[in-house]
């Protein structure tokens, strides 16, 4: 197995596992505090994710780069100079970053929130909930860089236990806590809420302990490198930082194009929704496509983004060595990845939206969760190819390229969406989305292309194939519903639970066994992994 698939596969896992947690939890939480709650706890998150962006500038992931780069050259010392240099930064600005984002709180609310209904979110429970998420700014930053530091080494197994680790005590804090508040203590669904977004800092605490397990676990075989090290490049603090804000600087808005395109949701959806005569419905629909459903389809994302963090040192260092085989079949393999995992669970979901979002959710809103899901599934096609074709160029040299590209969609985006979702609704901001991350991909497409004369006739072919059997599978579930649907009621939700059962197993069975036989998972994912996909999928 290949250095990037077996760092794609730990990463991977670890982000799907984290990721399905992360929806699993929503359903009780979903029971307790509802679509308006969902609706708050994003207006929350999303901001947050862009502070914690801003207050890393990109500088994890260039650790990242910078050690993979430097360990390549055999100087284990100027990664280690790197990593406390970087980790005293993260420190500085992730308490700038706590500062701003308290202090803004109310401000911000009052331009996410326009109207003056009591009944709907209030200006003051989106401050609240937004001071009380901002405190994990204080350590994320600097357990982040550990990360980084890791991967930049080639070690995928700290970041993916850390992570899994921490997602689990946030989510055990989030549905205890507001569980206590809403249940034992008679509390209102916005205080439970403001203390479930303070678990980001206590999973972040939970997070910091096991990287400082691996670290001192670790700390013998970084001493053993230096030791060894026979050439040092000598770099001085001042040409270190330097270095490490050129690569860092591109990536500040790269890691941020879910969060961007959802920051222009907030500050538009309301308005729009009820400049388009749809204010009752806002709240609802808003919590379907940036919360709950963004929950759901965001784990097929997962492939993507355990492959971008083990994608960057494996094609720095081919790019360093300037082996462009190695550097052709590392990139067409990624792509491939993506395509191969993400396309037929994306599309899967879109056929079967509304008996996946009634049987996580319930069927009180399905007549509007359903469809806004079935577009939105797609989407995140578009996402999984941003996010690895973003590595790609950072791996290339070409980071300044995935700003532009993100820059482009992110304008599109503000332009369009407030006149999309007056045209179309609450989908037209699931269209305003898709536009902007549809034509970032294709301009990164086209630079990758452009830089390294890089050819996508292989995945090309393989992307038709894929295609063909996603077609087969779309009407093997088609027929799945129609036949079952005679006797299995789907105005019930065990009976949605069921039919969504039924689909999966066959439909996904069916498409396994296409890809397998064709020996396409063999040619994508290698050998190995796909006779143990198989085998999984054959034991359920």
């Amino acid at each position: 197995m290949s250095n990037i698939v077996k760092g794609a596969f730990i990463l991977t896992v670890a982000s799907f596992l984290s990721k399905f947690l992360g929806m699993i939890y929503v359903i009780p939480f979903n029971a307790l505090v509802g679509e308006t709650g969902g609706t708050l706890f994003s207006f929350a998150y999303t901001p947050y994710s862009i502070f914690i962006s801003l207050s890393t500038v990109g500088i994890p992931v260039a650790v990242s780069k910078f050690v993979s780069r430097y360990n390549s050259l055999g100087d284990y010392e100027s990664g280690m100079r790197m990593f406390k240099v970087a980790s005293v930064i993260m420190a500085i600005t992730g308490f700038i970053a706590f500062l701003v984002m308290f202090l803004s709180a109310e401000w911000l609310a009052q331009w996410m929130i326009t109207s003056e209904n009591p009944e709907n979110i209030t200006v003051e429970d989106v401050t609240f909930v937004t001071r009380m998420v901002s405190v994990a700014l204080l350590i994320i930053p600097i357990m982040s860089i550990a990360r980084g530091f890791f991967q930049g080494h080639e070690s995928m197994k700290p970041t993916a236990v850390s992570q899994v680790i921490e997602q689990i005590v946030r989510i055990a804090f989030i549905l205890v806590g507001a569980f206590i508040i809403i249940k034992v203590l008679d509390g209102s669904i916005v205080t439970a809420v403001g203390f479930s977004t303070f678990a980001a800092f206590i999973g972040a605490l939970a997070s910091s302990v096991v990287l400082m397990y691996y670290w001192r676990k670790s700390k013998p075989h970084f001493h053993q490198k230096l030791q060894l090290q026979k050439q040092s490049y000598s770099i001085s603090t001042k040409e270190l930082l330097m270095e490490l804000f050129s690569y860092a600087g591109p990536f500040i808005l790269v890691g941020l194009a879910i969060p961007l395109y959802q920051l222009v949701d907030q500050f538009t959806f309301e308005r729009a929704m009820v400049a388009a005569g749809l204010k009752e419905t806002w709240e609802l629909a808003y919590g379907v496509i940036n919360y709950y459903g963004h929950k759901i389809v965001i784990i097929p994302m997962t492939i993507a983004t355990g492959l971008s963090l083990s994608l960057l040192p494996t094609l720095t260092k081919s790019f360093t060595q300037n082996d462009r085989n190695l550097l052709t079949q590392q990139i067409n393999q990624a792509l491939q990845i993506v395509l191969v995992l993400v396309i037929p669970a994306a599309v899967g979901i879109a056929v079967l939206s509304e008996e996946v979002y009634g049987a996580l959710f319930g069927l009180n809103i399905i007549h509007i969760a359903g469809p806004l899901l079935a577009w939105y599934a797609p989407v995140v096609l578009l996402f999984g190819l941003f996010s690895v074709t973003a590595a790609i160029l950072q791996g290339i040299n070409e980071q300044r390229f995935a700003v532009f590209s993100l820059l482009a969609g992110l304008l599109v985006k503000i332009l369009l969406n407030a006149q999309l979702i007056h045209w179309f609704g609450a989908k037209g901001a699931i269209f305003g989305t898709a536009l902007a991350s549809g034509i970032a991909v294709l301009l990164n497409f086209w630079q990758i292309k452009k830089a390294i004369d890089f050819s996508y006739k292989q995945t090309g072919k393989r992307t038709l194939l894929i295609g063909i059997f996603v077609i087969i599978m779309i009407v093997v579930i088609w027929i799945v519903k129609a036949v079952f649907g005679l006797f299995i009621p789907e105005d019930t939700r065990l009976g949605i639970i069921l039919m969504l059962a039924l689909g999966v197993s066959i439909g996904g069975g069916v498409y396994l066994y296409l890809a397998n036989v064709s020996t396409l998972l063999e040619r994508v994912l290698g050998k190995r992994i796909s006779i143990d996909l198989l085998k999984r999928k054959r034991s359920r």
